[in-house]
C-alpha cells in the first residue's frame, strides 16, 4: 500500500564519512567498532544533527545537509557526554544542548542536577552559557524565523521542560572582527526568558509552520496551539476540547522535539499516542489512540477540525487465524500523506482515512492482515513520523538503524486492488468498497499523472460491466473532475460532485459498512479561534473559514451540486423553438467551454469529435455551466465570481476532454481505423467492443445528465448501425438510448444504397425524425418517394403563397391527402412557372426545386404507378 524510498542512512551518509576523515587518527578497523553515531534532531531546513563518540574519548556533534550531501563538524566535547536534546540556529552560530547525567564516570561536565542545558557559540567556538540546571528533562529547539531585518542579529530558543512549562529565550548576537558572531551580554540572558506556557502534559513541535501544540488539563483536556510570527512574537491561536481517558500520559510526552537515546518509554506504558497534522490549505487533524479495553479491539479517534467533526473508529482484532498484537504494538502508527491519514498497526491492519470526503467508509481504504503490511525492517513501535507540511510524502525514521524513508501511496498496489478478482463475471460486492476507495485515491490524489490515467482507462475498457454497488465510469468522471478544484479550497468538498454514490436514493449496505470496522461521528466539535486568527491570512484564515463554512453547509439543504437536478431545465430548454435571451446566454457559456477544449488539428485526431454542431449537447453544456456557477456563487461567495467562473468553465471543458480521452484510448486499444466510419460495412468484433464501451459511457452520463462532446451521438449512431440488427437499432432509437443527429441521418441517406433492406431502414428513420429535420433530409436522398414529397410540399407552399396574395384561401385539396396527379399536369406546370416568374426566390430553402422538377417528378411517379418503370 505504501511505497518506501530510502532518503537517509546514518551509516552510509555519516559513519562512512567519519571513517574516511578520521582514518589518519587511528586504524579504521579499530575505530569503526567505536563509532556510535546517533541522530539527535531534524531541523526545519532538513538538516540532520547527530553525535558520535570520537576515537580519543570525545563526543562530537555534526550536521548532515541533505541538499549538498555533506557533513559538517559543529562542536566537540573533550569528554564523553550524554546528549538528550540538541538544536542549531538557522545561521549556524549557536548550538543549544541538554546533557543528561553522565553515568560513565567523573568529569567536569557531569551536572549536579539531572539535566544541564547549555548555549554554545560555535562560529567560532568561543563561549558556553548555562541556561538551566534542573532535575527534569529539558528539550531545546531554535525558532527558524523568516525576517527582513538583516541588520539585527538575534536567535530565539525554546526550552520545554518535563515539569510542564515552556520558556522562550531571546538571544541577541553581535559581530566582532567582521566574522565572529558572539552573544551580546550573555550574563543577562536569563532575564530575556519569557514564560509562554505554564502547564502541559503533552507537547508537539512543528518546525515547518513554526508552531507547537500542547495539552493541558484542569476540568477537561484542552488542546492549544501557539503560533510564532516572523517577529518572534507568539500567540495562542486555537483551543480544542478533547475527550481523553484520565491520566493519559504517565510522564510528559514530547513529540517531534528531537530524540533522547538515554530516556526511552516502554510502549506498553504509553496509554495514549497522539499527533497533530496540518495542511497549508487549511486542514487540521488530531489523531490519538485510546487504551484497549481488551486485546480484541483497538480504538482510535481522528478529529477533523476543518470539517467540524470527530470520527471514532473501533477495529476488531479478534480472528482465529491471527494472533493478538504484542504489547509493543498496542498503539498504531499515524502517518499523514497528503489529505490521507494512514493508521497502521503492524501485521494487523492499515486504514487509509480520507480526511476530505469522510462521510462514508467506502471512500477510505481499509486493508487487514498481510494485505496491509508495510515493508519495514523493524517494529512499527520503533518508527517515528517526521513532520513536514507540504511534502509529497511522509518521512519515517527508524531510530535504531538510523534510516529515514519517504512513504508515499503506491499507485501500482492501488491498481492491483482494482484489478483483483476481475476474472470472475460477477465481482464480489465485499471488495467494492476497497475498489471504490482505491479508484478515488488514484484519480484525485495521484491523478495528475497522464500515464496513470491511461492505465485506469484501460481498466475501465476491460471491465465495462457495472459493479454491483457503483458505476465505475461515473466514478471515474466525477472523481477526475473533482480533482480540478480540490486544491483550491477545502470548502469545495461539500459543494462539488465527488461520487455517484451521493446520487443514489438508497446506498448499498456494502458501501456503508466495512467488515471489522465500526465508526461513530460526532458533529460540532466547536474549536475556538483566539487572538488574531480571524484577521490573519494563510493557514489560520483558511482553517477558520473552512470550519465556519462546514457548519453552514451542514445546515443548508442539498449543498452538493447534483448534475441530475438540471434535467428538468434541460427538457424545457429543448422544447424552445425560438431564440431567447436565455438561449443566447447559454450559447455564450458553451463558446467559453469549447474555446478551452483542445481543438487543434481536429482532422488529425483519431476520434472525430467537436466537428459538428450538436444543438442539444451545446445547450446542455451551457446550461451545466450556468447552474454550477450559480450554485458556487450562492454557497461559496468568498471564492469570488471571477475565480468561480474560471473554475466552472474548466470543469465542464475537462468533462468533455475526459470523454474524448476515454474514446481515444479505446480507439487505440482496438486499433480502430477510418473504415470503421463506413456505413456500408458490418461492424467487426473490435468495433462491437468500442460500441459497447460507448454505450456504457452514454448510459452513465445520461443518468447524471452530463453533457457529451458534440459529435458523440453521431459517432455512436454510426457504430450502432454497423453493429446492431436494424430492428434492434430502431428499438434503441425508440427507447431514447440513441439520438438521431442530422449529420448521421444525412450520411445514412447518402451512403446507403437503395436496396430493400436499406430503403426500409431509411423510411423507418424518416418516420422517427422531427418534422423540420425530416423536410431537410428529404433533399439528401435521391428517391422517387422523397422527390414526390418534395414536389407536393413545394406546390402546396407556392400555391398557398400565391392565394394569400390574391386574398382567397386554398381549397381542401391542400391537405396532405391531396394528390397533384388529379390536376392537369400541363396547366399546373405553367401555373407554377408564372408564379416563379412573378416572385423572386419564393422559397430559398428549397434547393433545386422548380416547376420543371415538379413536372418530371409527377411523370416519373405516374410511370411507376402504371408499372412501366421500377423504383
Amino acid at each position: 500500500m505504501l511505497k518506501l524510498k530510502p532518503k537517509f542512512d546514518l551509516h552510509r551518509d555519516v559513519v562512512s564519512d567519519i571513517l574516511r576523515k578520521e582514518a589518519s587518527v587511528c586504524r579504521v578497523e579499530e575505530y569503526s567498532e567505536a563509532v556510535d553515531a546517533r541522530i539527535l534532531n531534524v531541523e526545519r531546513d532538513g538538516g540532520i544533527l547527530y553525535s558520535w563518540k570520537g576515537a580519543t574519548g570525545t563526543t562530537r556533534i555534526g550536521k548532515y545537509d541533505p541538499n549538498t550531501e555533506k557533513n559538517k563538524l559543529l562542536y566537540t566535547f573533550d569528554k564523553q557526554v550524554c546528549i538528550s536534546s540538541c538544536s542549531l540556529n538557522k545561521e549556524e552560530t549557536l548550538l543549544a544542548i541538554s546533557l543528561a547525567q553522565n553515568v560513565q564516570g567523573q568529569d567536569h561536565f557531569r551536572p549536579m542536577s539531572k539535566c544541564l542545558t547549555l548555549l554554545i557559540e560555535i562560529y567560532p567556538i568561543n563561549n558556553t552559557k548555562v541556561l538551566k540546571a534542573v532535575d527534569c528533562r529539558v528539550k531545546v529547539q531554535f525558532l527558524y524565523q523568516e525576517t527582513d531585518r538583516r541588520s539585527v542579529l538575534e536567535s530565539h530558543l525554546l526550552l520545554l521542560t518535563e515539569d510542564g512549562y515552556v520558556d522562550l529565550y531571546h538571544v541577541l548576537l553581535t559581530r566582532q572582527e567582521g566574522y565572529r558572531v558572539v552573544m551580546a551580554n550573555p550574563e543577562r540572558l536569563s532575564r530575556t526568558a519569557e514564560r509562554i506556557v505554564e502547564d502541559f502534559c503533552w507537547v508537539q513541535w512543528d518546525g515547518h509552520t513554526q508552531r507547537f501544540y500542547y495539552l493541558t488539563h484542569k476540568e477537561k483536556f484542552l488542546l492549544r496551539c501557539v503560533q510564532f510570527y516572523p517577529n518572534h512574537h507568539c500567540e495562542t491561536m486555537l483551543e480544542l476540547q478533547l475527550e481523553l481517558p484520565a491520566n493519559p500520559f504517565r510522564t510528559v510526552k514530547f513529540v517531534n522535539l528531537g530524540f533522547d537515546h538515554y530516556h526511552t518509554e516502554q510502549p506498553e506504558q504509553e496509554l495514549v499516542r497522539m499527533q497533530v497534522f496540518t495542511n497549508r490549505i487549511g486542514s487540521m487533524c488530531v489523531c490519538y489512540s485510546q487504551p484497549q479495553k481488551d486485546k480484541q479491539e483497538l480504538i482510535y479517534t481522528v478529529v477533523l477540525v476543518h470539517k467540524d467533526c470527530s470520527k471514532k473508529f473501533r477495529v476488531s482484532l479478534g480472528c482465529d487465524e491471527q494472533p493478538p498484537p504484542k504489547a509493543a504494538q498496542l498503539h498504531p502508527l499515524f502517518i499523514s500523506i497528503g489529505y490521507y491519514i494512514v493508521v497502521y498497526l503492524q501485521g494487523v491492519f492499515l486504514h487509509c482515512i480520507n480526511t476530505r470526503q469522510h462521510e462514508m467508509l467506502c471512500h477510505s481504504l481499509f486493508l487487514s492482515g498481510h494485505e496491509g503490511n508495510l515493508d519495514l525492517q523493524c517494529q512499527s513501535a520503533n518508527i517515528t513520523v517526521l513532520h513536514g507540511e507540504g511534502e509529497p510524502g511522509a518521512r519515517l525514521l527508524d531510530l535504531a538503524s538510523g534510516r529515514i524513508h519517504t512513504a508515499e501511496l503506491s499507485p501500482a498496489y492501488l491498481l492491483q486492488i482494482l484489478q483483483s478478482g476481475m476474472s470472475s463475471r460477477c465481482p464480489s460486492s465485499k471488495t467494492d468498497p476497497q475498489r471504490l476507495a482505491a479508484l478515488h485515491c488514484l484519480l484525485v490524489y495521484m491523478g495528475n499523472d497522464p500515464n496513470l490515467e491511461l492505465k485506469i482507462i484501460a481498466w475501465l475498457c476491460g471491465n465495462v460491466s457495472t459493479f454491483e454497488s457503483f458505476d465505475q465510469i461515473q466514478e471515474f468522471i466525477l472523481a477526475s473532475l473533482y480533482r480540478i478544484g480540490y486544491e483550491k479550497s477545502l470548502s469545495l468538498d461539500k459543494v462539488l460532485p465527488y461520487s455517484s454514490v451521493f446520487e443514489k436514493k438508497e446506498v448499498p449496505d456494502c458501501l456503508l459498512q466495512v467488515p471489522g470496522v465500526f465508526c461513530t461521528t460526532e458533529l460540532h466539535i466547536e474549536p475556538v479561534f483566539k487572538g488574531r486568527a480571524r484577521s490573519l491570512e494563510g493557514f489560520w484564515s483558511e482553517l477558520q473559514w473552512n470550519t465556519e463554512r462546514t457548519k453552514y453547509l451542514d445546515a443548508v439543504p442539498n449543498p452538493r451540486f447534483r448534475t441530475s437536478h438540471i434535467r428538468a431545465d434541460w427538457e424545457k430548454l429543448k422544447s424552445e423553438r425560438r431564440p431567447s435571451s436565455q438561449m443566447n446566454h447559454i450559447e455564450e457559456n458553451t463558446k467559453k467551454v469549447l474555446s478551452m477544449v483542445d481543438t487543434w488539428c481536429l482532422d488529425k485526431k483519431p476520434v472525430p469529435l467537436f466537428q459538428e454542431e450538436d444543438h442539444q449537447q451545446r445547450a446542455l453544456i451551457g446550461l451545466t455551466v450556468d447552474k454550477l456557477r450559480d450554485h458556487l456563487n450562492r454557497h461559496l461567495p468568498r471564492l469570488g465570481k471571477k475565480k468561480i467562473d474560471s473554475l466552472v468553465v474548466n470543469y465542464v471543458a475537462k468533462l468533455l476532454e475526459l470523454i474524448r480521452h476515454m474514446l481515444e484510448s479505446v480507439w487505440l486499444k482496438y486499433k480502430i481505423g477510418p473504415c470503421a466510419l463506413c456505413l456500408m460495412q458490418q461492424g467487426s468484433p473490435a468495433e462491437w467492443s468500442v460500441f459497447h464501451f460507448m454505450f456504457k459511457i452514454l448510459e452513465s452520463t445520461q443518468s447524471l445528465c452530463l453533457p457529451l462532446p458534440p459529435g458523440y451521438h453521431t459517432l455512436f449512431a454510426v457504430f450502432a448501425v454497423r453493429c446492431l440488427p436494424h430492428h434492434t437499432f430502431l428499438q434503441y432509437i425508440d427507447q431514447g438510448l440513441l439520438q438521431l443527429t442530422e449529420t448521421f441521418v444525412s450520411r445514412l441517406m447518402k451512403d446507403l444504397d437503395n436496396s430493400d433492406a436499406s430503403e426500409r431502414l431509411k423510411f423507418s428513420i424518416l418516420k422517427r425524425l422531427p418534422e423540420p429535420m425530416e423536410q431537410r433530409i428529404y433533399h439528401m436522398w435521391d428517391h422517387p418517394v422523397t422527390s414526390a414529397s418534395i414536389s407536393r410540399d413545394y406546390v402546396r407552399t407556392l400555391l398557398e403563397k400565391d392565394n394569400k396574395n390574391k386574398g382567397f384561401a386554398f381549397t381542401s385539396r391542400d391537405k396532405p391527402g391531396f394528390r397533384p396527379e388529379f390536376l392537369p399536369l400541363t396547366y399546373l406546370a405553367n401555373k407554377l412557372s408564372d408564379i416563379e416568374e412573378q416572385a423572386l426566390n419564393p422559397l430559398e430553402e428549397q434547393e433545386n426545386v422548380d416547376a420543371r422538377f415538379v413536372e418530371e417528378t409527377a411523370l416519373k411517379q405516374t410511370l411507376i404507378l402504371l408499372g412501366f418503370e421500377e423504383k
